[in-house]
């Protein structure tokens, strides 16, 4: 069983096999969380969650999107 961390990180890497990302990720406890929303994060390699202000850094950087 994987061990669940508590929200208090103020920034996080995360890779592109997290993508989509939502806040809060699902290793963390969500009784005291805030609701769950979608990170832009492989956009522009970084974004911030509008409910708890962490930062989410993709490793690698923004995803590129072949045409």
């Amino acid at each position: 069983m994987t061990q669940l961390q508590e929200n208090t990180r103020s920034q996080i890497e995360v890779e592109a096999k997290d993508l989509p990302l939502y806040c809060p990720m699902p290793d963390m406890v969500k009784w005291n969380a805030h609701p769950r929303v979608v990170i832009p994060v492989g956009n522009t390699g970084e974004a911030l969650c509008p409910y708890c202000g962490t930062k989410y850094i993709l490793k690698g950087g923004p995803v590129g999107h072949g045409h």
